[in-house]
């Protein structure tokens, strides 16, 4: 639940409970939170952000309890071993310990968030948030690998993504080939190759990656006019109302950058890159809110948004090949 989420359900009324599901039902969606939410917004406050170091119920986002708890009865995983807590161990146990079941170790647990249902929204005949779909139509299913084995490794509540670049290499196979000069024309190529994620990478519309290739002078200068890349991205309008391309990888898939550009007098050798922006479609649809003057209460947290979504990008993959000499 962070700024650029508040910053827009701050604008709300406190009875608009569609359009607080809309974002909630993910990001908070306990009904405890609801109500928190809808209370704070007839308040003073606004739900605003508070200096105290323990937010409001609905500020806290998606808590343990989200998963772990149902009608005041706590859940998880069976033991390691595979064993379950019997009765009079859970007596001893706090909150009478808890309910193992295997549900936590399959994947259907994560498309309750991370899967829209068949009529749901869809652009150009795709569910806008598809994961687990794509995920089971992968090898990766077939093998066995669930959602959790990679983003809970050794049941860690790390959930790492698009956003860590470990992850991002972990995904993604680069490979660089080439630089050669010919008749004054450099020659390269880069490959990249979704090896490792179980579903198409990226799998959702925020972010945009970039594979590029550039000749670059003695002192590692970018030489103007040399660049060439592709953009891995399912590309859409902010208001959502098309697709307008769709270049991301699915799993097993690659895309292959040639390079052939004529070689700059100052070139000593090429780059090859790949850069990842998690967070652009984010950034895009902040600073529309801003500069159309859609926010008034949540100004300050949508620059907040603004902010982290502008600073979120990385180099996942660098490598740097000299040119030979005339």
């Amino acid at each position: 639940m962070g700024p650029g989420i508040m910053g827009q359900l701050v604008e709300m009324a406190p009875t608009a409970h569609t359009e607080h599901q809309e974002c909630i039902r993910c990001h908070a969606p306990l009904a405890e939170q609801a109500n928190d939410l809808s209370a704070a917004l007839a308040g003073p406050s606004r739900a605003l952000p508070r200096s105290s170091p323990s937010p409001a119920l609905h500020q806290q986002g998606l808590t343990c309890a989200a998963c772990h708890v149902r009608a005041h009865e706590r859940f998880g995983p069976p033991r390691r071993d595979g064993s379950m807590p019997d009765a009079g161990q859970r007596a001893a146990l706090p909150h009478n310990g808890f309910t193992a079941t295997s549900a936590f170790q399959d994947s259907r647990f994560c498309a309750a968030c991370h899967q829209f249902k068949r009529d749901e929204f869809a652009l150009n005949g795709k569910l806008l948030e598809n994961t687990y779909e794509e995920w089971r139509a992968s090898r990766h299913a077939r093998e066995g690998r669930s959602c959790q084995s990679c983003h809970m490794p050794e049941r860690r509540h790390l959930w790492r993504g698009i956003h860590d670049p470990e992850m991002v290499r972990a995904a993604i196979q680069f490979v660089p080939e080439g630089g050669r000069v010919i008749g004054g024309a450099v020659h390269a190529a880069l490959t990249v190759r979704n090896t490792g994620a179980g579903h198409y990478f990226p799998t959702y519309v925020t972010p945009k990656v970039i594979a590029e290739i550039e000749q670059v002078s003695s002192d590692g200068r970018m030489l103007p006019g040399t660049r060439r890349e592709r953009v891995i991205q399912r590309r859409v309008p902010l208001d959502l109302s098309r697709e307008i391309a769709d270049t991301r990888l699915p799993p097993d898939g690659e895309l292959r950058l040639d390079y052939d550009r004529p070689l700059h007098r100052a070139a000593v050798g090429l780059v090859f890159r790949l850069r990842v922006e998690p967070d652009d479609f984010y950034a895009g649809f902040y600073r529309s809110l801003l500069t159309g003057g859609e926010v008034g209460r949540g100004k300050d947290m949508i620059r907040a948004a603004l902010k982290q979504a502008e600073s979120s990008g990385f180099v996942a993959f660098e490598a740097r090949r000299l040119l030979p000499k005339p």
